[in-house]
């Protein structure tokens, strides 16, 4: 049975990523992260365990064809096998946002949503911080996840 958690639970474990400087590949809270490493910390924060482990994976993969040439959603892909996906107006504190960094690409980057129109995310080059979504960041918006018994 999957533990019952709160979108406050989540968004205050988030918070103490906070500051974790970016490192591809890396989920280690206070020494390095992408904004899947901050997910999948999160996600280990909560749960004990992380359910499965990604390959590895280069700062432009999203942009990479598969060997058919088509592009292909990884990551929602991988969500969906391990999170709840809901649709883009249900999205609340504590849960997973994922993000089309360009019209018509796969999606690439991830958040959890806080509170008032806010995110905390890993973005290269910077910690992980809490940021205002803004106008920008809604309108890339393309897949909603929760986490596995979340009250919500």
């Amino acid at each position: 049975m999957t533990r019952k958690i709160t979108p406050n639970e989540i968004v205050a474990c988030a918070r103490l990523w906070i500051g974790t400087p970016y490192h591809h590949q890396a989920s280690r809270s206070g020494v390095g992260t992408d904004c899947l490493g901050l997910i999948r910390g999160v996600y280990r924060d909560l749960y004990a365990d992380e359910p499965e482990m990604p390959p590895p994976y280069s700062p432009d993969w999203a942009e990479v064809p598969d060997p058919d040439g088509h592009r292909v959603e990884t990551m929602a892909d991988a969500a969906r096998r391990h999170l709840r996906e809901i649709d883009k107006a249900e999205a609340g504190p504590g849960d997973v946002l994922l993000f089309r960094m360009v019209p018509g690409a796969v999606a690439k980057h991830a958040a959890i949503k806080s509170f008032e129109g806010r995110m905390i995310h890993a973005c290269s080059g910077r910690a992980v911080a809490e940021v205002h979504m803004g106008s920008w960041w809604p309108r890339h918006l393309a897949f909603v996840f929760r986490f596995p018994g979340e009250f919500n």
